[in-house]
């Protein structure tokens, strides 16, 4: 084993020794590429990089997207957005057993669609839901767990920040991207709808049903959720027929959110200064932490340990299925420990030269696709995986009186589901590229 190796192995388990010490990931980083590199190639080196890695970062193009996408999040939780979404839904599946969970789950989805944050999309819908799910008596871990599984839909669904620092880092297409997530977004939706379908079956009192809305309310209610599609048309529409790049359509996201948070009489100048402080305070925290990543893969790469960990994958001869599974495996497990962001930029850099020097019948841009969305996938299982599980935390916040631990049991069928659509986009990698496919065709 040469020094430099050495010294990458130590460098990774004094990473991770910070990590659980709970140091802010993006200072673990910086600390341990900083000390990496100073010992490797000297600190005049490190100095050097140093004075010139924050700039070459964050001048990249693509990077101004994020902030953007953050603001319209944060717009968009002001604007009354998710209680629209939430009467609509309601209106369309609530009268059916358990439909009032299920009207939570759709609800999440088209949010997440304008939000693109789990947290952010677990709290807020769980502030609407939560109130009518017990008022219908529904079970705290039925309830909860709906919530919080819910709320992972929020990173997946375009847009979604985790999705477009994932493509910085491979260098991937970020529109490519979005469209690949789309049908796997759907699908996790339709297999939480129908676990909620199978769990009321063999529950009914867990999820009661409810009388149907009269014709008035039911078409004030589907009438009330236009103008959440027609931003998601706008914005999402925009960048898949080539109207907008993504960074011009996140800005077109930011003003329609605004203007109708503005007419509404929602968004006024207290509310705009809190989102504005809230995107700057978030969108700092994601460059901190993509500069930590930068300045480790420089170490990492220079102590030779992604090199290494290709050359040990292939000396296993373990088919590169075995090996992609042991990797989504390793994510979930981290996703115990750590938020997701933090798990795309430590992770992506050590297994994206491993996924890339294996033969799985797709060509690169495609196997960037693929194991993107996929990675994405078990990085949402990690939300709601105990000891951590962030969006069990956000639901437990509002729900004090339900124990943690109901709802950890609420979340198992959904993690279930979750595992159940990883191990089919495994199996039939088409269903993530199909739409990809034709609209780049």
């Amino acid at each position: 084993m040469s020094y430099e190796l050495l010294v990458g192995l130590a460098g990774l388990a004094g990473l991770l020794l910070l990590i659980v010490m709970r140091i802010p990931i993006a200072y673990a980083m910086i600390v341990t590429g900083g000390i990496g590199v100073t010992i490797l190639n000297g600190p005049l080196i490190f100095m050097s990089q140093l004075k010139d890695l924050a700039y070459i970062q964050f001048s990249i193009y693509d990077l101004s997207v994020i902030p953007m996408f953050v603001l319209m999040g944060n717009l968009a939780t002001k604007s009354g957005l998710s209680r629209e979404l939430f009467q609509a839904a309601n209106a369309w599946v609530g009268w059916v057993r358990g439909g009032v969970a299920m009207s939570a789950i759709i609800a999440c989805a088209g949010f997440g669609a304008v939000c693109g944050s789990s947290l952010a999309t677990a709290s807020t819908m769980g502030k609407v839901a939560l109130p009518e799910l017990r008022s219908y008596k529904y079970s705290g871990s039925l309830a909860t767990g709906t919530l919080a599984a819910g709320g992972v839909l929020g990173i997946l669904i375009p847009p979604s920040v985790v999705l477009v620092v994932y493509a910085i880092i491979v260098e991937a297409n970020i529109i490519s991207m979005f469209m690949a997530a789309m049908i796997p977004g759907l699908l996790a939706v339709g297999l939480f709808l129908l676990t909620i379908a199978i769990y009321v079956r063999f529950f009914p009192e867990s999820g009661p049903s409810r009388e149907p809305m009269d014709r008035q309310e039911f078409w004030l209610a589907t009438l009330g959720v236009l103008p959440v599609l027609a931003i998601f048309i706008a914005v999402i529409g925009g960048i898949y027929f080539g109207l907008f790049n993504p960074t011009p359509a996140a800005a077109a996201g930011v003003f329609l959110v605004g203007v109708l948070g503005i007419y509404r009489g929602l968004i006024k100048i207290p509310q705009l200064k809190v989102a504005l402080l809230e995107t700057a305070k978030t969108s700092g925290m994601i460059y901190l932490i993509l500069l930590g990543a930068e300045m480790l893969k420089i170490f990492m790469s220079r102590g030779g340990v992604p090199q290494a960990a290709v050359v040990i994958m292939q000396s296993l001869r373990l088919d590169p299925i075995t090996i992609l599974l042991l990797m989504l495996l390793s994510l979930i497990i981290l996703g115990c420990l750590m938020d997701s962001l933090s798990m795309i930029l430590l992770a992506i850099p050590f297994f994206w030269p491993v996924i890339d020097g294996l033969d799985f019948g797709l060509g690169p841009e495609e196997l960037k696709i693929w194991f993107g969305i996929l990675a994405l996938i078990v990085v949402e299982l990690g939300l709601i995986t105990p000891p951590v599980g962030m969006n069990v935390f956000v639901i437990h916040a509002l729900a004090k009186d339900i124990p943690m631990s109901e709802t950890f049991k609420g979340v198992i069928p959904f993690f279930g589901a979750e595992l159940f659509r990883v191990l089919l986009l495994v199996a039939f990698p088409g269903i993530v590229l199909w739409l990809p496919r034709l609209l780049s065709g």
